[in-house]
């Protein structure tokens, strides 16, 4: 057991050899082969729309504790069967953008493909059990989200982040999906404005995928993966997420103007700093080398590090808002 690395995998995506790996323990393994660090995305979904559930007085704790593990578990499948199925296509060879920024599995030799689809296999059947379990409370609406749930997990890489759909996957899996979706598996209820107030997160989320895609724009163009960025163009795609980002303060704007929130959620006003520094880097073009203040760790991300470090930030003063929000209403009634 090695709880320090499981700290470690969790907070960013940690470059280990083949000897170090051979030295670790399970669950240290399976964070850093599924990306843990970026489940934090998920998490704050899923936070999200339990605190929406506490504010209406329809939380239900088991059932979001389920939800959240169950979430956690499915976006962790689809990391590993992204890596499965892009291995196998041949993508991630040649010391393709994904094999660069973290250890690959299967190009570094970190596992066998049996072994990989093991870990995918237990995982997405993890998934799978407290879906089913979910779906038995809350009846045919679960069923139906479980079932997008299982398409996007399973065919997010292969055929959708192909042929441009991959980046509007991500606008709905982690906003109304996870958010509007998990607030019904949590309350039984359907709430038009709860989808709404999914959206900014949801945006926040998809800058990531856009900023990422944008960091192996050549590669994938060079590759045939016509992710939304190659089709649009670089400075088209640029442009796009600087809307995204402005677009999550504007809708949290509007939430309060119609009273949706309270004005505590300004408090999202605090990740203006990250924010600045976002729409900077997505000013210009990526640098064709690393510039001497930028950590050697981070390289080659970019793009997406800068939408990463909003996101998270952003993401983070969200949730205390709501539970300024969740306070602030309960005293005044």
């Amino acid at each position: 057991m090695n709880v320090a690395m499981w700290v470690q995998a969790l907070r960013i995506i940690p470059r280990v050899s083949k000897d170090e790996w051979e030295r670790l323990d399970l669950v240290s393994r399976w964070l850093i082969a599924s990306r843990g660090a970026v489940l934090v995305i998920t998490f704050i979904s899923s936070s999200i729309a339990g605190l929406l559930a506490v504010r209406d007085n329809a939380f239900d704790p088991v059932l979001w504790a389920l939800l959240t593990v169950g979430l956690l578990l499915a976006h962790a499948t689809n990391n590993l069967v992204n890596d499965f199925t892009d291995h196998v296509k041949g993508v991630d060879r040649d010391n393709y953008f994904r094999a660069q920024y973290g250890p690959h599995p299967l190009e570094h030799g970190l596992l066998t493909k049996r072994g990989l689809i093991t870990y995918a296999a237990v995982t997405g059947a993890l998934a799978l059990v407290i879906g089913a379990y979910l779906v038995s409370v809350r009846g045919p609406v679960a069923l139906g989200l479980l079932a997008i749930g299982v398409f996007f997990v399973l065919f997010y890489t292969y055929p959708l982040k192909y042929i441009g759909l991959g980046e509007l996957a991500v606008l709905i899996v982690w906003g109304p999906l996870m958010i509007g979706g998990g607030y019904f598996v949590i309350t039984g209820r359907l709430d038009n404005n709860v989808w709404l107030a999914g959206l900014p997160y949801a945006l926040g989320a998809t800058t990531v995928i856009f900023g990422k895609h944008i960091d192996k724009f050549a590669d994938d163009r060079a590759k045939g993966i016509h992710t939304l960025p190659v089709l649009m163009g670089e400075r088209g795609a640029r442009l796009v997420v600087v809307a995204m980002f402005l677009l999550q303060y504007v809708v949290v704007l509007y939430l309060i103007a119609i009273g949706f929130f309270t004005p505590l959620m300004l408090v999202v006003l605090f990740a203006v700093p990250k924010l600045r520094d976002a729409i900077s880097v997505y000013r210009s073009a990526k640098p064709a080398s690393r510039p001497d203040a930028y950590p050697a760790s981070a390289w080659p991300l970019w793009f997406v590090a800068y939408a990463f470090a909003h996101n998270r930030r952003w993401g983070l003063l969200f949730l205390v808002g709501l539970i300024a929000d969740v306070i602030a209403r309960r005293l005044a009634g």
